[in-house]
């Protein structure tokens, strides 16, 4: 894990419990009765904004912290609003101040400093592939400084600062300097964090990746909450890991539009010296309302010098009884491929056209049905409602999509959760659609994380809540990708993220043909090509001009007759159906078909010739 020569953090921790700082940014605030963000201190113009800092980083470290962290949980440029050479500056300043407090309280051999690196807020604009890139800038920027711990903290995932660590590490050995790197999550109560991951799921993920030094929680949860929830995780999973369980003071209150906290320094310090005791805690302080006060009392409570060893309370690990298969392609036989059919659920309560093309598929021998989740972002009835319906009076297998947007974690577990008890074992899940724009100013779309994010909460929940009847779940496959080899990355990370099946765009040309296979060929995704048999010449114009990721050609717009009949329109469609299946035939394992206007009586015609 370490260099030739072995961090002097990773020394310390073999012998003794680490001892933190606390809350940088509520203290400050409370402390100078400010709103504004405490990072911004470190390159202020006035010189006594910045001693500010320095006062802070002193008091904590006379309080008996050994570890403090830079004044840099924010120093990114969407939340500090700069460029990158601005937060390169904040960066370099916060760790000159930082020094600068352990060099005037003569602690500078004696307290560990970290490169404090926080969450980067995620939109539309500033994408998880930004963040990645920019994590990683952060953690050069702190080792250019002389830095050699990184620390990051509040995280709800792993996934988007693992790039980051890996590679920060990748340089440090490089470079042939020893680089420790702390990594913790941030949860609630329930013991799952914003994203919807599990506490256990994530620390196990952590501790997986051998350029993590030392992993835990911090924030979200009081004491008493962060005990219940370490003490119910198998420890020993995390062996060769240091610990870290940082907690808040407790709960706050918005007091004139300031949060605030209580201020109970002894409870806190006594229920924090239980958790160490019960659990084996490694590293020990407070995040959120927790003041020098509360550390001088933590580090008078504690023993530091006589190091406890003991791993807490042991989950024994569960093992599961049978498992029951209930994917769509469980029974597929060799050489037979997979019919799936999407039948769009409708935009107002009238699900009869939904119903009777059901019942007409029921008949041809499909092994699935999806249902879109509102498209185009716009209201339709709930995919996973109308899936169960039709289950219920089919019997047949129904798998909905479900899409990152508008819900948060607690929804979207919630929604798996209920379409599990009712027998619903099958889902699409995707990114999803924007909201409209002429609608924005009324409607916002929520995306708390992308279609990755929410096939980890999937697998989380296979394995604590479905464990003998799992969710099956793919992804969708966006052919179309103008860089296609970012198209493949994003396959190979849904499937390490529990994907078993993937669903293309609609296939019309060649080109998109040898993408697809070439995805196929560079994955062995399972692959489901998608097939859209359209109608007349009006639907392929339309779908050429106004649907993003459908390349459909001139070629197959000249095909239609400008005033054909139905008749004639749908014998196209046929044909170009049949062409492109017989073109995909080779590598498909099945086809995904979307008939507009739930024009299903067309498929009778296709199947025929496969």
């Amino acid at each position: 894990m370490q260099n030739n020569t072995e961090h002097k953090l990773a020394l310390y921790l073999k012998k003794y419990r680490l001892i933190t700082d606390g809350s940088f940014g509520t203290y400050y605030a409370d402390k100078y009765q400010t709103n504004e963000m405490p990072e911004l201190a470190n390159c202020d113009s006035d010189k006594t904004v910045q001693e500010r800092v320095v006062k802070i980083h002193e008091e904590y470290i006379k309080a008996g912290a050994a570890f403090i962290r830079t004044n840099t949980f924010a120093s990114n440029t969407i939340l500090l609003g700069e460029t990158a050479e601005g937060v390169r500056e904040n960066i370099r300043q916060a760790v000159r101040l930082a020094t600068l407090a352990m060099h005037n309280c003569g602690a500078k051999e004696e307290c560990f400093l970290a490169g404090d690196i926080g969450p980067i807020p995620l939109d539309m604009q500033y994408k998880a592939e930004n963040a990645e890139k920019e994590y990683y800038i952060i953690g050069r920027n702190f080792i250019d400084a002389g830095i050699d711990i990184i620390n990051f903290e509040t995280f709800p995932d792993l996934a988007q600062i693992l790039p980051a660590v890996k590679q920060l590490k990748a340089d440090a050995e490089r470079e042939n300097r020893a680089l420790f790197i702390m990594v913790q999550f941030s949860v609630n109560q329930y013991g799952y964090s914003a994203n919807g991951m599990s506490a256990r799921r994530l620390l196990s993920q952590a501790a997986e990746c051998a350029a993590i030094d030392a992993i835990g929680l911090n924030c979200g949860v009081g004491p008493v909450h962060m005990e219940q929830i370490i003490s119910a995780i198998d420890r020993s999973r995390f062996d060769g890991r240091y610990f870290i369980a940082l907690p808040n003071a407790g709960y706050p209150k918005r007091v004139r539009n300031q949060i605030r906290f209580q201020n109970q320094p002894d409870y806190f310090v006594e229920k924090e010296a239980g958790l160490c005791e019960k659990c084996g805690v490694d590293v020990v302080g407070g995040c959120c309302g927790t003041t020098p006060e509360y550390i001088r009392l933590l580090a008078e409570r504690l023993d530091i010098g006589q190091k406890a060893h003991t791993k807490g309370n042991m989950e024994k690990e569960k093992k599961p009884g049978n498992i029951i298969n209930h994917a769509f392609f469980q029974h597929r036989t060799e050489g037979k491929k997979l019919i799936a059919v999407e039948l769009a659920p409708p935009a107002n309560a009238n699900d009869e056209k939904v119903l009777d093309a059901a019942h007409f598929l029921e008949d041809l021998g499909v092994d699935v049905l999806t249902f879109p989740d509102s498209p185009s972002g716009r209201t339709r009835v709930d995919s996973v409602l109308m899936a169960e319906k039709v289950h219920r009076e089919t019997g047949m297998c129904v798998m909905p999509h479900i899409c990152c947007r508008d819900k948060n974690a607690i929804a979207m577990r919630s929604t798996f959760l209920g379409a599990h008890i009712n027998d619903i074992h099958n889902f699409l899940i995707v990114t999803g659609d924007p909201v409209p724009t002429l609608i924005r100013q009324t409607t916002k779309a929520v995306f708390n994380f992308d279609s990755v994010g929410l096939m980890n909460i999937a697998r989380d929940m296979n394995e604590e809540s479905f464990p003998t009847a799992p969710l099956t779940y793919g992804g969708a496959i966006n052919q179309g990708r103008k860089n296609l080899d970012v198209e493949i990355a994003r396959v190979r990370k849904k499937m390490e993220a529990g994907a078993s099946f993937f669903l293309t765009q609609p296939v019309f040309t060649d080109e998109a043909v040898q993408r697809v296979r070439k995805i196929k060929d560079e994955t062995g995704a399972c692959i489901l090509c998608g097939i859209m048999p359209l109608i007349n010449r009006r639907n392929a114009l339309f779908m050429k001009n106004e649907i993003a990721g459908v390349d459909v050609s001139e070629e197959i717009i000249n095909r239609y007759p400008e005033q054909g009949t139905r008749q004639e329109g749908e014998a196209v469609g046929i044909s170009i159906a049949i062409e492109t299946i017989e073109k995909t035939r080779d590598f498909a394992d099945g086809y995904y078909f979307s008939f507009p206007f739930i024009r299903v009586h067309m498929l009778k015609q296709i199947l025929q010739k496969l």
